[in-house]
């Protein structure tokens, strides 16, 4: 899995003109899936996005997750995460899943995410042509992938 994670004010998502989520205070994860990911990855990749310090404490410094200040995650399915580029100026997607098996993974995730945090997880529409709009904090934009585990 590959994921770009931005700290954010605020995201949301819009479908057919009319939004269908929003959140304030949180992340915005864009999320990549490829055929050899596993539930093993799901299980990392939600610990690490729920525990990430990323957001300030009391002096500024980045040292409280999202966990810790009740924040929001707003997960967007972006099979262009996996976008190969070395040969010619068409990016390939090869590397990323088909719906019928990106699809349980994406879910899998937000299960994952909606417990390791306690709350209601913020999705898109997998497949849908989404309008995402977000005002990055900071900017704090972190790019994890699970196969490197960086």
């Amino acid at each position: 899995m590959r994921t770009v994670i931005q700290r954010v004010s605020k995201a949301s998502v819009t479908i057919d003109n009319k939004i269908y989520s929003q959140i304030n205070n949180g992340v915005l994860v864009l999320l990549g899936i490829e055929d050899a990911d596993t539930a093993e990855d799901i299980e990392w990749l939600s610990g690490k996005i729920v525990n990430l310090r990323i957001f300030n404490d009391d002096n500024g410094v980045m040292n409280v997750s999202i966990k810790d200040i009740n924040g929001d995650i707003l997960v967007v399915s972006q099979f262009t995460l996996h976008a190969s580029t070395k040969k010619g100026n068409r990016p390939s997607y090869i590397k990323a899943s088909k719906p019928e098996f990106a699809i349980p993974m994406y879910e899998e995730l937000v299960k994952q995410l909606t417990s390791d945090l306690g709350k209601k997880i913020y999705t898109g529409v997998f497949g849908a042509d989404m309008k995402v709009q977000l005002l990055n904090d900071g900017p704090v934009t972190i790019v994890i992938d699970t196969k490197n585990k960086e």
